[in-house]
């Protein structure tokens, strides 16, 4: 068994089978490059990340964040795919195919997996390859290429079950969350922190927007223009941790991985390279390591040029080996 010190790469076979058509930005062809650069990157990361295989989740465990109405319109749409024998839309870029309920209680549940593997010790940190994304899912719409929020639920499941008392969310996708702000909004066991470009999909994120009730202070947004050069995006990250940190303490550290915050990314402008993407991994586990003793679990969001994904992904999975290593050292 895995223990402390180990890496977690966390994937399921049914994520791959979530079929949008290959004309579509978020394409089987996604993991297969995140497989790809991973399985090119192994020598290095090696002997400390373990492949492991995830799981289902629960269908009731979506309850947690989702109203049934729209967990109802999921199954309801993956049937109608299934009869047709063609994907669907259910709204203007989100699309579901026979195979997508599968694929979506496989990304969520692998998420949640991985959560309680780090909270048990069994790794220091993980990454879960998985797709559909869900930052965009609220709790009562599938939206913006996600079905179910993965990382809102995984967190949900960790919370509800008493393994922890509070949960970061970092969010980087070039895109701002506007799914896990809205599931956590009035939730002050979460705090949720995006870095996302503005004006930009989906056009929610303000700065302004920093929670209510509860959850007043603990939702911060950091909206960047585009075409800046890749220091201020670093920095900004960076500063609106450490903002974080001051008023907030958690013990699990979750990071929302979207690669689409890099150069070339077909929809977007950040000008983020893969060592970026390794040394804020390393950077965010070390920042936080006071209070959540390094657990880390990332999750993929977008990120959309197959050509790089796969050495992005390594990049990323470099930086939590980097943290896992010097917490051994």
């Amino acid at each position: 068994m895995a223990a402390r010190g180990s890496v977690g790469v966390y994937m399921h076979e049914d994520c791959s089978r979530h079929d949008t058509g290959w004309g579509h930005p978020e394409h089987q062809g996604r993991l297969r490059a995140v497989s790809a650069g991973l399985e090119r990157a192994l020598p290095d990361l090696l002997p400390e990340v373990r492949s492991v295989a995830g799981r289902h989740l629960d269908p009731e465990r979506l309850a947690l964040v989702h109203e049934a109405g729209m967990i109802e319109r999921v199954r309801r749409g993956v049937e109608a795919a299934r009869e047709r024998g063609e994907p669907i839309h259910l709204e203007a870029d989100t699309v579901v195919s026979a195979a997508s309920w599968d694929a979506a209680l496989a990304a969520a549940g692998t998420a949640a997996a991985a959560a309680r593997a780090v909270l048990e010790g069994r790794h220091s940190n993980a990454f879960c390859a998985i797709r559909p994304p869900g930052h965009h899912a609220t709790p009562t719409e599938s939206m913006g290429f996600c079905l179910f929020n993965s990382v809102a639920v995984a967190a949900r499941d960790v919370l509800a079950d008493g393994l922890v008392e509070r949960v970061l969310i970092v969010d980087w996708d070039v895109h701002h969350g506007n799914g896990t702000q809205d599931i956590f909004y009035e939730d002050g066991a979460v705090f949720y922190l995006s870095v996302h470009q503005h004006p930009l999909y989906p056009g929610t994120g303000a700065a302004e927007e920093t929670g209510a009730g509860e959850g007043e202070g603990t939702t911060l947004n950091r909206p960047m223009p585009p075409g800046l050069p890749r220091e201020r995006y670093v920095e900004g990250l960076h500063e609106a941790v450490d903002q974080a940190l001051t008023r907030f303490a958690p013990d699990l550290l979750f990071i929302s991985c979207g690669f689409d915050s890099a150069r070339s990314d077909p929809l977007a402008g950040f000008t983020l390279e893969p060592e970026d993407f390794r040394a804020m991994t390393v950077e965010l586990v070390r920042k936080t390591r006071g209070t959540t003793g390094g657990r880390t679990v990332s999750l993929l969001e977008g990120g959309y040029n197959t050509e790089r994904l796969g050495d992005l992904a390594a990049a990323h999975v470099a930086g939590l080996v980097d943290a896992a290593r010097e917490e051994d050292s």
